[in-house]
């Protein structure tokens, strides 16, 4: 028996069933019997804009799934240009598929050197590093006028690789640029996260092997952060690519979203509560004055997320490991404490105010030597992998522009007066 809904119009009896499907109904059938009625929603809090293939989340259950395969496994076994064939593709490479993925993107890691002499250099010297990010992203599509070309196959596979393969090269110069260092060009000779740590923490070496540790603890950072179905940034891409624009431009609107403290800046926030609080022994305090309203939790709680964010115990884990290369982040005591405290009261516990990913994340990238000013553009990275999958996805389900509605509010009509007369 299929599930349903059935409507009845008082303002006339007209009733109408609509089937459930997939946990939604249909809003095209809502609109057959109260059409010019909409939906009021702000934030899109309980209205699904696509039918999605891609990554599976349970909010109630605390799971997360990459085309049907669990974060914790991928996160453990995978790698992240694995993870981005899945995202893009639907299944695991096979491992000829998987030497051609890398070999394609490791050859595309290179910018234009205009892009670095003349634009990136361009920016003002204290640049916010996800600023230039931004402007450099957008600035792609003048470098690929083919990009506008989106509903072909082989040109569209261009400009994935291309976006993939120079997000860590920009993100390199973003933040080189941004604490007075010289650029360096990407090492093809190392694997794409080494690649990246490369150039960001190389000197003077001819060649910079980063430790293995943290080669691998970027790596499944990266994975963590591929995807996670439709966030703020994700709906931009979207929404933007769906006018039928070059990937490049709409990454650029996605990357502006994820600019914003309420998205890429989370853990940042929760740094700098850490830092504030200062010492276990304010704890008590701090913890005292968010339950009476005058303070927040930063990096706990999720929107989707009503149970542990899965993603969060994979990620404390990788802290730890980091720890033993780094020497442990100043931070982490503190950190471990307001977990302990909040976990184990019941003001947070029946709020459903677990951590979540961004409360380890800021300090793995702290310990690694990462500014706070960085942290929204390492979110970047891996992210355009889950940005790209969703736009390929919305073209080949032909979606329509999109157009949301409103629930106009203001001034019935009027006549224009004079200004003599106002």
């Amino acid at each position: 028996m299929v599930e349903s809904v059935t409507i009845t119009d008082n303002r006339n009896g007209q009733t109408i069933e609509i089937p459930i499907v997939d946990g939604g109904v249909s809003a095209e059938q809502w609109s057959k019997i109260l059409p010019g009625i909409w939906f009021y929603d702000p934030a899109f809090m309980t209205t699904a804009v696509a039918e999605s293939a891609i990554t599976f989340v349970d909010g109630d259950k605390g799971i997360l799934e990459y085309r049907g395969y669990p974060i914790e496994q991928l996160a453990e076994q995978s790698t992240y240009l694995e993870v981005a064939y899945l995202l893009l593709h639907g299944d695991l490479p096979t491992a000829e598929q998987a030497e051609q993925w890398v070999r394609e993107i490791t050859y595309h890691t290179f910018i234009h050197e205009n892009m670095r002499k003349r634009f990136l250099e361009g920016f003002h010297y204290d640049s916010h590093p996800m600023g230039i990010l931004v402007s450099a992203v957008a600035a792609l599509s003048t470098y690929y006028p083919d990009a506008k070309d989106i509903f072909d196959p082989e040109t569209r596979h261009k400009q994935i690789i291309r976006l993939i393969a120079k997000m860590p090269t920009l993100a390199a110069a973003a933040h080189r640029f941004s604490v007075g260092m010289p650029f360096f060009y990407p090492d093809n000779s190392l694997d794409f996260p080494s690649n990246f740590l490369s150039m960001v923490l190389k000197t003077a070496e001819s060649r910079f092997d980063a430790d293995p540790t943290l080669v691998r603890a970027m790596d499944a950072l990266f994975i963590l952060h591929a995807d996670h179905e439709q966030n703020c940034s994700t709906a931009a891409m979207r929404v933007v690519g769906s006018t039928h624009v070059d990937p490049y431009s709409a990454c650029a609107a996605a990357c502006a979203a994820l600019y914003g403290p309420l998205h890429g800046g989370a853990n940042e926030a929760v740094i700098r509560m850490l830092t504030e609080i200062g010492s276990r022994e304010n704890i008590p305090a701090f913890i005292r004055a968010v339950k009476e309203g005058h303070g927040r939790l930063q990096g706990f709680g999720h929107r989707v997320y009503k149970n542990y964010d899965p993603r969060a115990k994979i990620i404390q884990d990788i802290a730890y490991k980091v720890f033993e290369v780094t020497g442990k982040n100043p931070l982490l005591d503190i950190a471990l404490g307001l977990e302990e405290v909040a976990l184990a009261d019941e003001y947070f516990i029946s709020r459903k105010l677990y951590p979540n990913i961004d409360f380890y994340s800021g300090l793995i990238y702290q310990a690694m030597g990462f500014p706070v000013e960085m942290f929204p553009v390492l979110f970047a990275i891996p992210r355009v992998t889950g940005w790209l999958a969703h736009w390929v996805e919305m073209l080949e389900h032909n979606t329509k522009i999109a157009r949301p509605r409103q629930l106009f509010v203001g001034s019935p009509r009027r006549d224009y007066v004079p200004m003599s007369s106002r």
